[in-house]
């Protein structure tokens, strides 16, 4: 169960109101590195979590906070928005030349379909995609895309905080650059507890792989002279897991040519040649 605080997490301030920029804030958002996918990401991992409950309580906190700074960053969009819609008028009454460049780079849907408000898509206005959502079932595993996720996120923020001179948007960028350190940190501190987590999920025998593949670099050049450095990290000396010694091999085919069939199914409607020579 959830409850709502009618208050921000943190101040949001929008000294001049700039609809450009509302248009790069949705990619921070709706985007692939937005606070809707790693809100949803946290919480399905929190729902369908097993094993300790502190991991589960975890993720709930951090997943629920990640709602305010959806919230956040949607009053943010809507701020931007104000207060531009009588020049945005003009230019739809007006000069025209398609629409003024498109509303002189900012969203329509702005106008058309939000009414001045944000909505969950990216700044190229595509719709949110439950597809990003990461959720294994493997702590470890999660936790290592948790980590991508705030690291993506973060770098989002820093370049959005890049782009605008308002005071205001600055700090409220500030804020949610500091929680993505923490969220990183977090994520990372879980996997310093699991301790001997790798490989990726650490319950599967290692016996039953082909293990002469376990530790092996695979060079695919064909030209073997122009491959990587045979004396790199991981290709020679410990593996990072402690289980095995890296090594540096050149490709070969251990398989065989593929041969498939022929087409014997009318349903499929492949051309007479492909189906048992006729």
């Amino acid at each position: 169960m959830f409850y709502h605080d009618g208050k921000l997490q943190y101040t949001v301030k929008v000294d001049k109101p700039n609809p450009i920029f509302a248009k790069m804030l949705q990619q921070a958002i709706g985007g692939i590195e937005g606070e809707i996918r790693v809100c949803l990401q946290y919480l399905f991992q929190a729902w369908n979590a097993r094993g300790p409950k502190k991991y589960r309580d975890m993720l709930l906190e951090t997943g629920t906070e990640e709602m305010a700074h959806i919230e956040m960053l949607c009053t943010a969009v809507a701020l931007n928005l104000e207060g531009a819609d009588y020049a945005l008028k003009e230019k739809l009454a007006g000069e025209n030349p398609v629409v003024e460049a498109v509303l002189g780079g900012m969203n329509p849907r702005h106008i058309l379909s939000s009414g001045l408000g944000a909505m969950a898509v990216d700044s190229t206005g595509t719709p949110f995609s439950g597809a990003y959502v990461v959720g294994t079932g493997n702590i470890a595993a999660d936790m290592h895309s948790n980590v991508t996720a705030e690291a993506g996120g973060r770098a989002l923020a820093t370049r959005l905080y890049e782009m605008t001179d308002d005071p205001g948007m600055k700090d409220m960028l500030a804020f949610l650059i500091a929680r993505d350190t923490m969220h990183q940190n977090q994520w990372m501190a879980v996997l310093e507890e699991l301790g001997e987590a790798h490989p990726i999920p650490n319950s599967f025998p290692q016996k039953l792989e082909k293990q002469e593949f376990s530790y092996a670099f695979i060079s695919t050049k064909k030209d073997a002279s122009q491959a990587i450095d045979p004396k790199a990290r991981w290709t020679t000396g410990k593996s990072i897991d402690g289980k095995g010694e890296f090594s540096f091999v050149v490709g070969k085919p251990h398989g065989q040519e593929p041969e498939l069939g022929m087409a014997k199914v009318p349903e499929v409607h492949a051309q007479l040649q492909q189906m048992d020579g006729k």
